[in-house]
């Protein structure tokens, strides 16, 4: 399956768990890192480890295996890594302090 395909299933996913502001960034040319990013933001840490487990569930499906974790200590942005999608989910304030989006301005934002 392809990767723009599971970003759309894990942004109707992260919906139906009341993430806010999910926003899928393809990166395309523009990184090497990977292909699209996924953001969103959760409330409480507590619902942060819940849109954790889906995005695993949901890529898992899709083919997509969790390379690298970052930050789930914190619950206020925790970083997960499958290799052409990176998922950055976050509190408000540290997704306003990071402004993924100002950074990676150049990036188209699809539509899920």
């Amino acid at each position: 399956m392809s990767e723009l395909t599971a970003v759309k299933a894990l942004h109707k996913a992260l919906d139906t768990k009341f993430a806010k502001d999910i926003t899928i960034m393809e990166l395309g040319e523009l990184s090497p890192i990977a292909d699209y990013f996924v953001l969103a933001t959760g409330g409480s840490a507590p619902q942060i480890a819940s849109l954790m487990q889906i995005a695993e569930e949901i890529l898992k499906a899709h083919g997509l295996l969790l390379k690298h974790t970052e930050g789930m200590q914190s619950g206020k942005w925790v970083l997960l890594d499958f290799g052409s999608v990176i998922v950055h989910l976050f509190d408000k304030e540290s997704r306003e302090y990071y402004n993924l989006e100002r950074i990676w301005g150049d990036a188209k934002i699809i539509e899920p």
